[in-house]
């Protein structure tokens, strides 16, 4: 199964505050609000939701088709990525735009501020998926992430002309959107991901019902953060999916994506949804444990262990023959 993941590629540059953020909010001031939190740690990770994504695909073997637009500053970044299993050729590079950067700040409660500059990312949109499908000989599930705008309405107009199922997964554009383009971009998805923030976020943005939006995509996949995932489809019971144990709780920057890239290598390998959902919840495990979106270590023998203590021996047995 060739799978396409669009979307940002990015530089993180993760901050954390010992405090709480809400301590620093004054209710009716919130309308001017300046301020400053002096943090006491800087970590430069490599980052982006498609770049995220495909990495976690990587580790997994399912051979991910990386789609996005960077920067000339992108060849060791290239590199890292080449050397753990993405596809990295229909990368479009800017000759005058940096990588986009995410520059997070991160409270003692785990809630985040952030910001993100496009950089090259406003190229995305010159990218054809046509060209992306020639090459690899054709595609049979496009992931169209967080990127610049118009790169996706683009993607997901060519996916319907083309008959290429997609996955509708606008993240953080959410907030800058509209309902018409959230209506545009989710309408006939094969698969809707979204937290369950933004969940009621996209109900409230397009005027539709969750029940409307259900019946126009074919499955709605909602991460409820450390609850787990509920997977929806038009007059079935709901998949609901818990997470395994955290060893530790390092940082939550990239778990949805790692979710992602776990459900939809679940996918390539032919599983069941309720078994590409376990592998996501493990896959975002290992990535809440560690500091940056890329760092975790996928070795097979820690991880089929840990995937049989959370879903027991059947569920791994089923895993085992797909990890490399």
């Amino acid at each position: 199964m060739r799978i396409a993941v669009t979307g940002s590629i990015a530089t993180d540059h993760l901050m954390n505050f010992p405090g709480r953020f809400a301590d620093q909010l004054v209710a009716d001031q919130l309308h001017t609000v300046s301020l400053s939190f002096l943090v006491d740690r800087l970590d430069v990770r490599r980052g982006g939701v498609a770049a995220n994504i495909a990495f976690g695909m990587g580790q997994l073997g399912t051979g991910p088709i990386l789609v996005g637009a960077a920067g000339s500053d992108f060849d060791e970044y290239r590199a890292w990525l080449d050397r753990h299993g993405v596809d990295t050729e229909s990368v479009r590079i800017s000759e005058t735009l940096h990588t986009a950067r995410f520059v997070c700040t991160t409270d003692a409660d785990h809630n985040q501020i952030g910001s993100f500059y496009t950089g090259a990312m406003s190229e995305a949109r010159l990218i054809e998926l046509k060209t992306v499908a020639d090459r690899v000989g054709g595609l049979d599930l496009v992931s169209i992430g967080a990127d610049d705008p118009e790169a996706m309405l683009r993607h997901t107009e060519e996916c319907r002309t083309r008959n290429i199922p997609f996955a509708a997964d606008f993240s953080q554009q959410i907030a800058r959107m509209e309902g018409e383009e959230i209506r545009i971009l989710l309408d006939g998805a094969t698969y809707l991901f979204s937290n369950e923030y933004e969940k009621g976020l996209i109900e409230s943005k397009t005027g539709w019902s969750d029940a409307e939006i259900l019946s126009r995509v074919g499955h709605r996949v909602t991460t409820l953060g450390a609850k787990g995932v509920r997977i929806e489809r038009v007059g079935e019971e709901p998949i609901e999916v818990g997470c395994p144990e955290e060893e530790r709780k390092a940082e939550p920057t990239g778990v949805g994506d790692a979710f992602r890239a776990g459900f939809m290598s679940g996918l390539a390998w032919g599983v069941s949804l309720e078994r590409a959902a376990q592998v996501g919840c493990m896959l975002a495990t290992l990535v809440i444990e560690t500091v940056g979106t890329q760092e975790y270590q996928l070795r097979r023998g820690h991880f089929l262990e840990r995937f049989t203590k959370a879903y027991g021996d059947a569920a791994a047995a089923e895993v085992r023959v797909h990890l490399g």
